[in-house]
């Protein structure tokens, strides 16, 4: 059941036709106005239909629903059969054949309640393996049951039925489709006797919070067995014993169903009393807009690991499961809640992936694993964020150290120099000479700290503009140099990041093209169209090979500009020549 409204189309109609003959089984068998024993017994028999119809609406691939509505039309068409064979005492044409072939549905209906309907809940599967000859035999016990009861001779549905049994055998084949009956009626009520005992087994070695969810089911189980055993002995004691024993039969297991449902929330249902209205919830799971909807203003705020760690909440809240992973590419992995044991459910998204523990309460279903994909996407591009964040974190490192490390190497050694030189010539008195050659120790000294500063951030950008910088830049190149830029681009400024990163992305290109590729002509191009500022740079060297060496240093600038919404590409080849382009969104 993929499509919702076949879906819901089908649980409408089963559950009609479970109401419908509910009703006309009544009002057949006890005549108009009903009696208030007959509502109370209708409305007994209408929790079942009820209560299937809105778990398979809810949740359509979930097997429970449907077979509560199968056992909910077992129920009505038993009951409207019945209805038509009191009706027409002389067993007659074709409505007795009809109602017997529908009164007969009650033994498939026993059957399922006794069997299935406990052994199932709450998600329609099996609790174990084992359980898969058991649920055969079961199968074939109702089978046997059911043809036993449409052919039983006249003797036995007498006692029930004044019109006898239309379809009836007599004689010896009388007496072996009742003795068939019989041992298939014995046989169904031995399987849900084991069910029962299976069910107070699992209470049992369950957790607490388990055991309070199956106490319903097992209580409701010993029930309707005890309340079919009431019926069977005590019916022909007095009619108030053989109505309660009924009564109990009908109406304890889809009662318990419906406690045990709502008050703990096995299949995201629930129903409450707000002030003086009644209120009934479905879908206690939130979608992927309401989760978003209500984590945006927290997730705009938050750092990007924070950000994960959200997220993560999100998932084991929106599927209730015991704990959440987020995990990235590079190993790291952002848990929400404690994690134990092996992940039940994983699901990639984008360059990571998401991993969830078991449910709280349940298995996955097909509605768990849409919400799961749907949730991929937005985590996906947070974990994009996170891996974004962190080279640029490792980017601003290295290019710290690389300061460091000129400063060390050049400027400080200069000017520990520089002092030992003016404390020598103040020892010594120097004369003139050391005295110039300390001066233009100085000077030295003072321009290698400026050409330093203009690597950290030139000067010429910061007054003159992302042009100006450029041709600067260029201006002191040993090769063939020339930069082509769009005639309003000279006057007008960007914001500070925006200049900076096309400016080092393209002194970056302009030094890979010289170091590396050997070029003898380089051209710049700047250019502003459709919303972009673009820097090109292209150079008639050697070339290299982009699968084998990457972008020869320029990853860091490509998370630049990627964090600034832009991008950057190179394109080549060997003997080609070296392309690069980055961009960056800008207004106008």
């Amino acid at each position: 059941m993929t499509s919702t409204a076949p879906a819901r189309a089908l649980a409408a109609l089963m559950a009609g036709v479970s109401a419908a003959g509910i009703v006309a089984g009544e009002v057949l068998t006890a005549g108009w106005p009903l009696p208030i024993t007959e509502w109370l017994f209708g409305a007994a028999c209408m929790l079942l239909p009820a209560v299937g119809w809105l778990i398979a609406v809810r949740r359509p691939d979930n097997v429970y629903g449907w077979l509560l509505l199968a056992s909910a039309d077992c129920l009505g068409l038993g009951g409207l059969g019945a209805g038509l064979l009191m009706r027409n005492d002389a067993g007659e044409g074709l409505i007795p054949v009809l109602g017997a072939l529908l009164a007969s549905q009650y033994t498939i209906f026993y059957g399922l309640t006794w069997v299935f309907v406990p052994l199932l809940f709450p998600d329609g599967r099996l609790p174990s393996r084992g359980w898969r000859v058991g649920a055969w035999i079961a199968a074939t016990s109702i089978t046997v049951h059911w043809l036993g009861a449409l052919l039983f001779p006249d003797e036995i549905w007498i006692s029930a039925l004044s019109g006898g049994n239309p379809l009836g055998l007599s004689g010896t084949a009388g007496l072996l489709a009742a003795f068939v009956g019989g041992t298939g009626q014995v046989a169904t009520f031995m399987m849900g006797l084991s069910v029962l005992v299976s069910l107070i087994r699992r209470w049992w070695r369950s957790t607490s919070t388990e055991r309070r969810r199956l106490r319903w089911m097992v209580a409701g189980s010993g029930v309707t067995l005890g309340g079919f055993v009431l019926t069977l002995f005590l019916a022909g004691e007095s009619e108030a014993a053989r109505w309660a024993g009924v009564m109990v039969a009908m109406a304890t297991l889809p009662a318990v169903i419906v406690v045990a449902v709502f008050r703990h929330n096995l299949l995201d249902l629930r129903v409450g009393i707000r002030g003086s209205k009644f209120f009934l919830v479905f879908d206690l799971r939130p979608t992927v807009d309401e989760l978003l909807t209500e984590l945006g203003p927290g997730l705009e705020e938050a750092e990007p690991v924070e950000q994960l760690g959200r997220l993560a909440g999100a998932v084991r809240a929106g599927l209730e499961t015991r704990w959440a992973a987020v995990a990235l590419a590079d190993g790291t992995r952002v848990v929400a809640g404690r994690e134990e044991g092996e992940a039940v459910l994983t699901v990639p998204a984008g360059l990571g992936h998401i991993a969830c523990g078991p449910r709280t309460a349940g298995r996955f279903t097909a509605e768990d694993r849409r919400l799961l994909d749907a949730l991929a996407v937005p985590i996906g591009l947070a974990i994009q964020n996170a891996g974004l964040v962190t080279r640029l974190v490792n980017a601003q490192e290295a290019e710290r150290r690389r300061i460091e490390r000129n400063i060390h190497d050049g400027a400080q050694q200069q000017l520990v120099a520089l002092i030992a030189g003016l404390e020598l010539a103040r020892a010594t008195g120097g004369g003139a000479d050391s005295l110039a050659l300390l001066r233009e120790q100085a000077r030295q000294t003072l321009n290698d700290l400026r050409e330093l500063a203009a690597g950290i951030h030139p000067s010429v950008l910061s007054q003159g503009g992302l042009v100006e910088a450029v041709e600067e830049r260029c201006s002191r190149l040993p090769v063939t140099t020339t930069v082509a830029a769009d005639p309003d681009l000279r006057a007008r400024r960007f914001p500070d990041q925006v200049e900076g990163a096309l400016y080092f992305t393209v002194s970056e290109a302009i030094a890979n093209a010289l170091k590396h590729a050997a070029a003898s002509r380089i051209e710049v191009r700047l250019t502003q169209s459709a919303g972009r500022l673009q820097a090109v740079v292209l150079d008639d060297g050697r070339g290299f090979d982009l699968d084998a060496t990457g972008r020869r240093g320029l990853g860091a600038l490509a998370d630049r500009m990627t964090a600034l919404g832009g991008g950057l590409d190179v394109s080549g080849g060997p003997g080609e020549g070296t392309r690069v382009r980055a961009w960056v969104p800008t207004p106008g």
